[in-house]
């Protein structure tokens, strides 16, 4: 089987909930990314994250402990804004493998992230990036390996990290994705696989 770059693996039943739930989640501290070098601010902000899931071990510790995994992590562990999110904990909790670390992901009007890759997230070496799209629009282009994946809000895309990648939100608004980590496992890897075919 070849290299899959992306591959859109679902659309969630309940997109109005979901949206209500981000309402509530804009209201909370956001922490801007730490790897300055990776993107370029726009007229209205940069990229920021809202961590949702993290090591259990930072659990209580500071937030950007919890957004960036900095070691090997063997436990994860649900932060209070995910578990008073029903909907996104829905969309989790329906995931068939092991979910690492979850977060949201916003950037800004104008923001870029430049072309980097993230060595070994990919479904080859055992580590899956979802993206599940909650706020987006019609200028905003994210590329994988020099292919524009066409990512509508709701729609579930697996995304190769480990391949170079890069996002421009030319657009109006902010761009906002879920963003799961996750193990490969027999039934992520029959799912990437059998959407690849559809596609």
């Amino acid at each position: 089987m070849d290299i899959c770059s992306f591959a859109l693996l679902d659309r969630v039943s309940n997109p109005h909930s979901l949206q209500q739930e981000l309402t509530a989640l804009l209201r909370q501290n956001w922490l801007s990314h730490v790897n300055h070098r990776d993107y370029r601010e726009g007229h209205r902000g940069g990229w920021d994250v809202l961590a949702l899931r993290c090591a259990a071990e930072y659990q209580v510790a500071h937030p950007i402990l919890q957004a960036f995994s900095i070691t090997e992590i063997s436990q994860w562990q649900d932060l209070p804004c995910l578990e008073s999110s029903p909907a996104l904990l829905s969309v989790i909790q329906s995931l068939a493998c092991p979910v690492k670390s979850v977060r949201l992901m916003r950037l800004h009007s104008g923001a870029e992230i430049k072309p980097h890759r993230d060595i070994g997230l990919c479904l080859a070496q055992g580590e899956a990036r979802l993206h599940l799209p909650l706020q987006t629009n019609d200028a905003l282009n994210f590329y994988v390996d020099g292919k524009r994946v066409p990512m509508r809000a709701g729609e579930l895309w697996y995304i190769n990290a480990d391949q170079v990648h890069w996002v421009e939100n030319k657009g109006q608004e902010a761009r906002i994705n879920l963003v799961i980590d996750c193990e490969v496992n027999t039934w992520l890897r029959e799912l990437v696989y059998a959407a690849k075919i559809r596609a």
